[in-house]
């Protein structure tokens, strides 16, 4: 009995959450903690943005809109921020990014306040927020390999995951009833606000200069270093592609608050779910992700993930007035979602030398922020021109084609076990 029951708990510390680099780092705990408060505010915007336009146009490509002006911006941001952001302190990157992210804010705020703002105002704010996030996520995604060490990588991004699903489920859900209550400008002022605490836990970490010559990593030289990189990579090429597979045809958020009225009969707190409902699935399988440290197959476990992610997806669109299952079949797709993110992040940071990582970080976030502002506009667009329905099923059901096309044409990603790869350049000492 008592070996029986030791076994037991032996499989329960492998699934429990691995809390070593909050433990071990106190700017990598200031850092989760701002991110978290400043998240949560962000939500709020995002939710809102969606809804303001919608009800200002009643039209699905005016929503799908918001997310190609933003593409534009992450695309413009990721080219300008690679020419220093390998070359600057991390820390000081982060901190004037969280000024300009709060101007984004403001003018979303004083637009809410007018009481009808034009729809320009809202696409320039949101493409302003787009731009700054493009050099400053990737900022702080590279702060992570330096301030917990290569080994705990795969648990660090676990917990950056649980950050991000919880305010993911917190966030849209209450920002749903906070909208349908008090409106807009609540919603925006939050966001303004929550800025705040990262720039203060910016304030208080330690610098992080560069560690290598910084003339080296900067100006478009450095662009086309980083971008060269990827490209010659094959294992990191195709951990870009099955992303925006999965993010362009397999996520429509955009039709969430169209979903909400036409298809479920309700209204802002109904599309609050349904933004939510992903992360509810995503922080139970983070929660449960300390088996994650021991799983060797990782691309096998991307390409899974993304055709799971891909099924789940059409099941949401053939759910019909049936909320709660829409709602379950979303947060299955969250669930496989964290698990592609979670090993995707880590090919990409444990194959990348830290010159690199900053560009590296930006292209990364570059494909995952900007995969579903495309994916915005592709659900929009065949929403218009067909159905909601047909436009999430036939999402779902490209996703899963795009991941068995990925396994074929990339190899690499599919026999990738980390003991067995050497990062080019790491071989002759680079670091």
């Amino acid at each position: 009995m008592a070996s029986g029951g030791g076994a037991k708990r032996s499989r329960l510390r492998r699934l429990a959450l691995d809390l070593t680099p909050l433990r071990i780092s106190r700017d990598f705990r200031l850092l989760w903690v701002g991110q978290f408060v400043s998240e949560l505010g962000y939500q709020f915007a995002r939710v809102a943005i969606y809804i303001q336009v919608w009800e200002l146009t009643r039209s699905p490509a005016a929503v799908g809109l918001t997310g190609l002006t933003a593409l534009v911006a992450l695309v413009a941001g990721t080219l300008i921020g690679s020419t220093f952001i390998d070359a600057k302190d991390r820390r000081e990157i982060l901190l004037w990014a969280q000024v300009a992210l709060a101007v984004s804010a403001g003018i979303l705020l004083a637009g809410a306040l007018a009481g009808h703002p034009p729809l320009a105002l809202i696409y320039g704010a949101n493409a302003l927020t787009a731009f700054v996030g493009a050099i400053e996520d990737p900022a702080r995604s590279a702060m992570t390999p330096r301030l917990v060490g290569t080994e705990l990588i795969p648990s660090a991004l676990t917990l950056n995951q649980v950050l991000w699903q919880t305010v993911n489920i917190v966030g849209p859900a209450v920002a749903g009833v906070l909208i349908a209550r008090f409106g807009f400008a609540l919603a925006y002022g939050l966001d303004l606000v929550t800025y705040g605490a990262l720039f203060l836990a910016a304030f208080l970490m330690r610098p992080m200069p560069p560690e290598h010559d910084p003339d080296s990593a900067a100006g478009w030289a450095a662009v086309k270093e980083g971008f060269a990189f990827v490209t010659a990579d094959r294992l990191i090429s195709s951990t870009f592609v099955i992303d925006l597979i999965a993010m362009i045809f397999g996520m429509p958020a955009a039709l969430f608050p169209m979903l909400a009225i036409t298809q479920f009969d309700r209204g802002p707190a109904v599309a609050g779910l349904l933004f939510a409902a992903p992360s509810v699935g995503a922080l139970v399988g983070a929660l449960s992700g300390g088996w994650v440290r021991n799983v060797r197959r990782q691309g096998d476990a991307v390409i899974w993930a993304v055709a799971t992610w891909g099924a789940a997806i059409a099941a949401f669109g053939l759910a019909g007035s049936h909320l709660w299952w829409a709602l379950g079949f979303l947060a299955i797709a969250g669930a496989a979602d964290v698990i592609s993110a979670i090993f995707r992040s880590t090919i990409t940071q444990v194959n990348t030398p830290d010159r690199l990582r900053g560009r590296l970080s930006a292209i990364f976030i570059l494909v995952v922020t900007g995969g579903p502002r495309l994916g915005d506009f592709e659900a929009g667009m065949v929403a218009t021109w067909f159905t909601p329905t047909v436009s999430v099923v036939t999402g779902g059901l490209a996703c899963i084609v795009g991941a068995g096309v990925v396994a074929l044409a990339f190899p690499e990603l599919r026999t990738y076990r980390p003991a067995a790869r050497v990062t080019p350049g790491r071989a002759s000492g680079e670091a």
